[in-house]
């Protein structure tokens, strides 16, 4: 088990990496994809400026070249552009481009425009033969100004769709390993059912022939025994009916029933508040679940040392506290320990604390956990189920 949970964690890494990488990528290949749409639309503004400067500085007779300049300076129709002299004064319409209209017929955020382009981008300058030079400024496409953000936008909705994806996946692993185990459990009921009949009748003969037989009063109250068991495992996977019973008296009876049956080395006690405690719950189901921690209990003190049941009021809630001084857990064993499958004996299935956490959490609404585990000092479960 060990082995495997360091695959599980390696497998995992790796897993984290290879996402982490893929996203680092997509987020990577958009910021160089918008540099370069950055840099060609500078290139576009230079040409842009060199036209400019060419229609102030030379008499174009030449139609196919002043075409050329038309061309030019139209195809510029997604860039703002305002040219204007040493004073950041624009020069007129004629010298602007992409510039809204509320914009150009308000000095004040025209003059606010400009510093906002001159903070973007240095101005391009025009050397005149006057000397009175002139300067273009100019800021970044809408479109441009938009993909900025892409990378990160479309990076956080790969991670999303990423978490969300695991989120879903496991969540129907988590349903159809509640569906296996509650299929194996009902399994489980039926095949102990089988054998049961058979010995409820072989029982019936022997107590005809000696009805006194204290054998058979053993026999008798073992076949009982498994009747329970059947029962119990056939709750599971069905939804069972809560009844408000006194929980002092359901645990008094698990007490009563496991105290004769593990071994006389175990200090075995059970601590009751006083009032009795009405609390909807199965009393089958429940007593299951503090049977199969106390045999865990047991088995981790190999069945010598000292075991508490506790019950008692805490807030709105009723805890029962189940201590053992065994060999305690890890940290990695102590956080697996309710997951299905998970087992610290070579022979265990790792069923049997998977199936408490359903019968506390799905059926009575309630809590189970870890409260404290040490090494070599021992462990406490705790069960937790509202008073009301």
């Amino acid at each position: 088990m060990k082995r495997r949970g360091i695959f599980s964690k390696l497998n995992n890494w790796i897993i984290y990496i290879l996402l982490t990488s893929a996203v680092a990528g997509v987020v990577v290949a958009s910021v160089v994809l918008i540099n370069y749409l950055r840099k060609e639309e500078i290139k576009r503004i230079e040409l842009f400026a060199t036209t400019i400067k060419y229609q102030q500085n030379e008499i174009i007779e030449d139609p196919m070249t002043l075409d050329l300049i038309l061309q030019i300076n139209k195809t510029n129709n997604t860039i703002p552009v305002i040219v204007t002299d040493k004073n950041k004064k624009p020069l007129g319409i004629d010298f602007q481009r992409n510039i809204p209209e509320e914009i150009q017929n308000d000095p004040q955020k025209m003059q606010a425009l400009i510093n906002k382009m001159a903070g973007s981008y240095s101005p391009i300058e025009l050397q005149m033969p006057d000397g009175n030079n002139q300067y273009v400024y100019y800021t970044n496409s809408n479109l441009l100004n938009n993909l900025r953000y892409s990378p990160y936008i479309l990076g956080l909705l790969i991670l999303a769709y990423i978490f969300f994806s695991f989120w879903f996946l496991r969540t129907i692993k988590k349903t159809d390993e509640g569906y296996v185990w509650a299929g194996l459990a009902k399994e489980t009921a039926h095949q102990i059912g089988t054998p049961l009949s058979s010995m409820i009748g072989w029982i019936e003969i022997l107590r005809m022939e000696n009805e006194n037989s204290e054998g058979v009063k053993e026999i008798e109250n073992d076949i009982n025994r498994l009747k329970t068991i059947s029962e119990r495992f056939s709750k599971i996977g069905s939804v069972p009916e809560l009844n408000d019973l006194n929980i002092n008296e359901t645990i008094q009876q698990n007490y009563d029933y496991l105290k004769s049956r593990i071994s006389r080395k175990v200090s075995f006690m059970l601590i009751l508040p006083k009032e009795q405690i009405l609390i909807p719950h199965s009393r089958i189901l429940l007593s299951w679940v503090i049977e199969n921690i106390v045999k865990n209990a047991v088995d981790a003190m190999r069945g010598e040392g000292r075991l508490e049941i506790e019950l008692y009021e805490k807030s709105k809630n009723i805890v029962i506290d189940i201590k053992d001084s065994g060999s305690g857990m890890t940290r990695a064993q102590a956080r697996n320990a309710f997951k299905a499958g998970y087992s610290t004996k070579k022979r265990g299935w790792g069923l049997g604390l998977s199936l408490a956490k359903r019968v506390i959490k799905e059926y009575h609404r309630g809590d189970i956990k870890i409260a404290q585990t040490e090494i070599g000092v021992g462990t406490t479960f705790r069960i937790t189920m509202r008073n009301s």
